[in-house]
């Protein structure tokens, strides 16, 4: 849970500041300022610029965030005068005020000569918001990698035709994550670019089980000696992988897919479907060491790799129709974890900026402030704030906008 009690009269930006607090900010607003000057040095003068401040900025980033509730197709709509305008908020900053932050707005302004990273200019950021998600939450023991669903645009998705979801962008990055599985809360971001030749040497790599691997160490470099369970799926879930883990004293319990997962070292006979017919709930078990290889029937094979249970205990898998079905307390406890993880997707992933810019590290960075207010959320509901004043996801994030914009008064109330 969270490592610090936050006031009663808590609000919204408090637990927002928890990961982005105002030396981020300002930090940001000197980078934008710089970055216009030097365009401007090289393309010419713009004489409708001024320097952005600490209030514009916030009013920059809560007009994006806006986004993320209202779902609107692009920021602008905020100013127009269709379905999506927006008059409570549009009288704040000119459209055209906006337009020229968003113009030059820059986390890091200039490329270093020791860089070769292509996130270079996000990646303090990103480094930031990973030391606010250590010291502000401590996750519970079940953890799960995997890829959260990110909603596309759903206005766009469900509108246009064919032809122009062919024609759109693909994402150039894959974005994975650290998530503890009792709360929600991502404890740690991954972002794997998928074109250029990054310095972790990632992108020369065409093995997607090799690949995926180096993801799981990653993700997993600040959780070694703290005996933590981690979930995976096909892609990641490896005896190569889990043997390294153990050796850190990181417990695994993954599902195997002959056609996804790197099934290197595991017996041929436990992956090949046996001919004759069974029954439901029924199970094959071989053992090396700590780790259990599992094939459980259930209307198919299912097949998990586990050093964190034992093979012989039991466990249920709970069906509305069929009752309870018998199992390994392996397959139950990953059944129950990923479900929850899966409520969490259908919970958040809704709550993502729509604000879809043509940069990749624009991007990056966007998806990672949505992170951020959800993890924000889920430390509020767990406050003693959340007893006082019970706001929904949504109405979290519409607080949130009114108090970077300046219409709440955030001091304490008596």
């Amino acid at each position: 849970g969270p490592t610090r009690k936050m006031p009663l009269t808590a609000s919204a930006m408090d637990f927002f500041q928890l990961f982005v607090p105002d030396n981020v900010l300002k930090n940001m607003v000197v980078q934008t300022n710089m970055y216009a000057k030097k365009y401007q040095e090289r393309f010419g003068s713009d004489d409708a610029w001024i320097d952005v401040t600490l209030t514009e900025m916030k009013a920059f980033l809560g007009y994006m965030i806006s986004t993320s509730i209202h779902h609107c197709e692009s920021v602008l709509s905020i100013w127009s005068s269709g379905f999506y305008s927006n008059k409570s908020i549009a009288l704040i900053m000119t459209q055209s005020r906006f337009e020229k932050i968003l113009k030059y707005f820059h986390v890091v302004a200039f490329r270093s000569s020791q860089t070769t990273h292509s996130l270079y200019k996000i990646q303090p950021f990103l480094d930031s918001l990973q030391n606010g998600f250590d010291s502000a939450f401590k996750p519970s023991q079940a953890q799960v990698l995997h890829e959260p669903l990110i909603d596309e645009d759903p206005v766009f998705i469900a509108t246009c035709t064919e032809r122009e979801l062919r024609k759109r962008k693909k994402r150039k990055f894959s974005l994975w994550v650290r998530q503890c599985s009792s709360t929600g809360f991502i404890c740690q971001i991954y972002v794997h670019l998928k074109e250029g030749s990054g310095s972790d040497g990632l992108d020369a790599l065409k093995n997607k089980p090799q690949l995926h691997s180096m993801v799981a160490k990653s993700l997993c470099q600040n959780a070694s000696g703290k005996n933590y369970i981690i979930f995976t799926g096909p892609s990641i879930t490896s005896l190569n992988l889990f043997e390294e883990f153990e050796k850190q004293e990181i417990y695994c319990c993954g599902l195997l897919s002959t056609r996804k997962s790197d099934c290197t070292g595991l017996p041929p006979s436990m992956l090949n479907n046996s001919a004759t017919p069974q029954s439901r709930g029924q199970y094959r078990i071989r053992m090396k060491g700590n780790m259990s290889l599992i094939c459980w029937y259930n209307k198919g094979h299912f097949r998990f790799l586990t050093n964190a249970y034992s093979p012989v205990q039991q466990g249920v898998i709970i069906k509305r129709k069929s009752g309870e079905i018998p199992c390994p307390l392996a397959v139950e406890a990953f059944a129950a974890h990923l479900s929850y993880i899966c409520k969490y997707d259908d919970k958040y992933s809704k709550y993502f900026i729509s604000h879809k810019p043509n940069k990749t590290w624009q991007q990056v960075f966007w998806f990672a402030i949505s992170i951020a207010i959800n993890n924000a959320y889920i430390l509020y509901k767990m406050s003693e704030a959340y007893h006082v004043t019970r706001y929904s996801r949504a109405q979290f994030g519409e607080r949130l906008v009114k108090e970077l914009l300046g219409l709440e008064d955030t001091s304490p109330t008596h």
